[in-house]
């Protein structure tokens, strides 16, 4: 279906302010990034976060929401019809492609994942639960072909390649920005096959 043109305006703006939601955010913390803030980065007035969203928090909400979203549908657009193996390594290359395009989401998501204390963990367990879900329908299918070991625990194997898929990204694009990503990929692969 087409969107019209207030539509497309309007998903222009949350776009607007979700980008500076969380580039403030990744840079000074939630707490400290205020709707004045947000409102001055993304060049709107401040009733317009207010129109879009309830509160900071529910923007932030938004946020993690559409964030993770666009990761899932990329590790589901990478695994399409790919056998286990190479679906596995189409995983890491997804996720290493989308946190170098989303650096500062990244960085949010990688200091939110482990907090207890927000109104918005619950949102992002499960948004964390399908994004590696995807991940587990890939291990379980390689440890059904018998591609990958049938004594493979699928769920902390799914874990861990999220959430070191996540850290190591974060920490090339930090501290080796210059590294070419197929050298990460390849140095990933190879750590997550001997530890295995």
């Amino acid at each position: 279906m087409a969107m019209d043109g207030r539509s497309r305006r309007r998903e222009d703006t949350r776009q607007r302010l979700y980008e500076a939601a969380v580039d403030l955010i990744a840079e000074q913390g939630f707490s400290a990034t205020t709707v004045d803030d947000i409102a001055l980065r993304a060049k709107v007035a401040k009733g317009t976060v207010y129109y879009n969203f309830k509160s900071k928090t529910d923007l932030f909400e938004e946020l993690l929401r559409h964030g993770v979203g666009l990761l899932t549908t990329e590790f589901r657009g990478a695994v399409a019809g790919k056998p286990p193996r190479e679906a596995v390594r189409a995983l890491v290359r997804a996720q290493l492609e989308y946190i170098r395009r989303y650096r500062a989401f990244a960085q949010l998501l990688l200091s939110e994942m482990w907090r207890t204390n927000r109104e918005w963990q619950q949102t992002l367990i499960l948004l964390r639960a399908e994004a590696i879900g995807v991940i587990a329908e890939t291990v379980q299918a390689g440890v059904d072909s018998g591609d990958l070991p049938a004594d493979l625990d699928v769920r902390v194997a799914s874990a861990a390649l999220f959430g070191v898929g996540l850290v190591v990204a974060v920490d090339w694009l930090v501290f080796q920005p210059d590294r070419p990503i197929e050298d990460v990929e390849e140095s990933l692969l190879a750590i997550v096959r001997r530890v295995a």
